[in-house]
């Protein structure tokens, strides 16, 4: 999605937004997470070694991409990768706690953007700030984004919904927030990559064959699965799943290789640079298009591929909980519901 340009349509009504806290999303998580181990993880891992809880994912070939659903997948065809690492889980605030901590890191949602190389931005979105959700009481004017994504002066990972708010008790939640030049300084500092698009969507399958449609987040009965949004979005969430916003890492069922919230929760950033489809033809460790390959029109910034969809993503709206789908996601721009794994670029094991 590609928002800093809706935003910037609407840079007023964002400016507004600094009295948000109010309206964010503020409901308590019911603790569906108290009846299993999620409840009781501290966000961090017990061992200090370089694979430290992570997975290992054997290199094989499957066929990457849909022919089936939104054009953006598009082409279907056959992707060799290596063998890697990555993370079991989002990376949690107290994880990118510990690495801020050691290096005194400061995220560009807490800097704010240089406007020598943003000319032409509204000065309301070069002020430190994120992109929160405000979920509205009503849809108006077609459904414009802009009623539930606003720009909100002093949202970063410590504080998600703007000034005043906290991760207090949430040290096992995905950090959020995190611009791509964040989550690749801490990628660095663990001596790690983000994942490409194709090692990605390899390890989101689990060892499966085909796309897995819809039941990457629901399964055969309808029941979620993962951590989305159930009912009519944006302004009637069921809540079926237990969570309104994020759920703490690990509460739902794992995926063949033993990754959880793969689907759902939040999205992930990927090392490719988005382009709208696939080429045709068959790639070994494919790492998406070079940058000067991109077709940008005048303005426009350059994005990642995002993978996973979040506890946004409902059936009416979204609905990118699946191996195969895709979205783009400047880079110079975090929000309330995108956060990351890594990956360690070791084709065997230790």
């Amino acid at each position: 999605m590609v928002l800093r340009r809706l935003l910037m349509c609407c840079a007023a009504f964002a400016a507004a937004s600094s009295m948000i806290g109010t309206f964010a999303i503020a409901q308590k998580d019911v603790a569906r997470s108290e009846l299993g181990s999620c409840a009781a993880y501290s966000g961090m891992s017990s061992d200090d070694n370089a694979t430290a809880g992570m997975a290992f994912i054997r290199g094989g070939t499957f066929v990457m991409g849909s022919e089936r659903h939104r054009p953006e997948e598009r082409f279907t065809h056959a992707v060799r990768v290596d063998g890697f690492w990555i993370d079991r889980h989002e990376v949690t605030n107290a994880q990118f706690r510990e690495f801020v901590t050691a290096t005194g890191y400061v995220t560009l949602a807490e800097r704010g953007l240089d406007p020598a190389t943003h000319p032409g931005m509204p000065r309301e979105l070069l002020v430190p700030g994120s992109v929160v959700f405000i979920q509205p009481t009503n849809v108006a004017g077609g459904g414009r984004i802009t009623q539930w994504w606003q720009y909100v002066p002093g949202a970063n990972w410590r504080e998600p919904t703007g000034p005043g708010s906290s991760i207090e008790g949430k040290d096992n939640h995905p950090v959020v927030h995190i611009a791509y030049e964040d989550a690749l300084a801490y990628a660095h500092w663990r001596g790690r990559e983000l994942p490409t698009e194709a090692q990605w969507e390899f390890a989101v399958r689990g060892g499966r064959d085909g796309e897995g449609d819809w039941s990457s987040a629901f399964d055969g009965e309808g029941k979620p699965i993962a951590n989305t949004w159930q009912g009519v979005f944006p302004v009637y969430n069921t809540n079926e799943d237990g969570y309104v916003g994020t759920a703490p890492v690990g509460c739902f069922k794992p995926n063949g290789y033993g990754l959880y919230d793969m689907i759902g929760n939040v999205w992930e950033w990927t090392s490719d640079w988005y382009r709208p489809g696939h080429p045709r033809e068959a790639a070994v460790n494919p790492s998406g298009p070079e940058l000067q390959d991109l077709a940008l029109t005048g303005g426009q910034s350059p994005s990642r591929v995002i993978k996973g969809g979040s506890f946004l993503c409902a059936s009416n709206y979204c609905a990118r909980y699946r191996p195969a789908a895709r979205q783009p996601q400047e880079v110079d721009l975090g929000a309330a519901h995108l956060g990351f794994r890594t990956v360690l670029n070791r084709s065997e094991r230790p």
